[in-house]
């Protein structure tokens, strides 16, 4: 896959992620601030490690 995670603080000075794919779309992101950089690496580390072969499941109305 060509993407990344980029780290970054928001206006309100909290830290959050985006997983960014090459073509410049955002595939996912943190969702929430993070207080601190530390914690949002920790949430980038839970989706690498968490979700490498997620199963897609389509729910009906």
């Amino acid at each position: 896959m060509s993407a990344k995670f980029e780290l970054f603080e928001d206006r309100s000075g909290q830290y959050r992620w985006r997983l960014v794919h090459s073509n410049g779309n955002i595939i996912a992101d943190s969702g929430e601030g993070y207080a601190s950089k530390q914690k949002a690496k920790q949430g980038i580390e839970s989706v690498k490690k968490n979700a490498p072969d997620a199963e897609v499941v389509e729910e009906e109305p």
